[in-house]
């Protein structure tokens, strides 16, 4: 096997192409630090993006670990790298504590705040994937560890706690959760037989898809209060993140348009393509709307 082929594989098993759902909240969270520290910082910013990136790669690698039994009596997901032998579960393993430690290491070369807070940060992005075995809350867990990308990012170049970054944290936690019970719908009868917990199993197709309704409605209105925040402190910042704001939002309601109760096929639309369009486009608007 070429060392690009090996390398893809690896790409491959932690879906690196979903960096994209939290990669412009954390950039949004770094500018939005800028403007405080009156500098940007490019090696700050290259660290900050390296810290996502070791981050993710250890959750979704060790997720993909420790579901490798799983994984492998369902269908759908039988035919990922590790149940499908592409990728042994000690080389998952080995990568997954590689990333751990580069995490912490790009963490600590930013300030001793980021190197304190970054086992917090690992016990909650790993400590996701047991959820599925105990809570119906699991969804809640996923999207709190995407939602630390703008709080973390911000306290990189200031190592201060700050209003702002929190609130598009809740963003984060209620966009990602919502979004994930949606996505949990294929496998509600597989959860069900192999008696693990999920909001889909909890309340069934219809309930799963009203409680992902209500948590972007609830999304909604932290856009809201969020963006006037922002105006409030940075009164320089124009109109264009009320533009980005109303476009995300449209977006998540799309994504309730193209999957219904009776009519499932259209879920990776709405995961994958529709939830990264958004990303980008808040993300991007809002910085774009701050250096403009």
């Amino acid at each position: 096997m070429t060392p690009l082929r090996r390398v893809n594989d690896y790409l491959s098993l932690v879906k690196f192409s979903h960096t994209i759902f939290a990669l412009p909240f954390a950039l949004l969270g770094f500018f939005l630090a800028t403007l405080d520290a009156g500098e940007l910082r490019p090696l700050t910013l290259l660290l900050v993006v390296l810290c996502m990136v070791f981050a993710r790669s250890a959750a979704m690698g060790f997720n993909r670990y420790l579901d490798r039994d799983i994984d492998s009596r369902n269908a759908r997901t039988a035919v990922r790298e590790i149940p499908a032998g592409t990728i042994s579960a000690r080389s998952a393993l080995v990568f997954v504590a590689v990333n751990c430690l580069l995490f912490i290491g790009a963490a600590g070369l930013l300030n001793p705040l980021c190197l304190a807070l970054s086992p917090v940060a690992l016990l909650v992005i790993l400590g996701y994937s047991y959820t599925k075995r105990f809570t119906y809350l699991c969804h809640f867990v996923l999207g709190l560890g995407l939602a630390l990308a703008p709080i973390g990012a911000y306290l990189a170049v200031t190592a201060e706690w700050a209003v702002l970054p929190v609130l598009y944290g809740a963003i984060v936690l209620l966009w990602v959760s919502g979004f994930d019970i949606v996505y949990a719908l294929q496998d509600e009868e597989f959860d069900r037989e192999e008696q693990l917990y999920s909001i889909p199993v909890r309340l069934g197709t219809r309930g799963a898809l009203r409680l992902g309704r209500m948590l972007h409605l609830l999304c909604a209105v932290i856009v809201v209060l969020a963006v006037l925040r922002q105006q409030t402190v940075y009164p320089e910042v124009g109109g264009l993140t009320w533009v980005a704001g109303g476009i995300f939002l449209s977006l998540l309601a799309y994504q309730h348009t193209v999957v219904r109760a009776d009519d499932l096929s259209r879920i990776n639309l709405a995961f994958f393509t529709t939830n990264g369009i958004a990303s980008l486009i808040f993300g991007g608007l809002s910085v774009l709307d701050m250096y403009v």
